[in-house]
């Protein structure tokens, strides 16, 4: 393993694994791992983080079977499973 290797973690988002550096919030994950929302409005609109500091709690998201977590505000870890919203599906 090398020194960048070490440095890296694996998170599964909305069923896939990704890999990011040790240090990387949900939020950064998400766009590295080209998730487009990580929630819908109530009428049905895709959210996705907005004021990256945890004020407009756009950014929820499941965060291992824990809904409504701020995406912005957690940091990923090794093992760690994130649930967003799917933008291609319209529920």
């Amino acid at each position: 393993m090398t020194r960048l290797d070490a440095a890296r973690i694996h998170v599964t988002i909305n069923g896939r694994d990704i890999a990011v550096e040790a240090g990387t919030t949900v939020a950064a994950a998400l766009v590295i791992a080209g998730v487009g929302g990580t929630r819908r409005s109530v009428q049905g609109d895709t959210r996705s983080a907005f004021c990256g500091m945890g004020v407009c709690q756009e950014c929820r998201v499941t965060i291992d079977g824990r809904a409504h977590a701020l995406a912005c505000q957690t940091l990923c870890r090794e093992g760690q499973t994130v649930q967003a919203c799917d933008p291609a599906d319209p529920r």
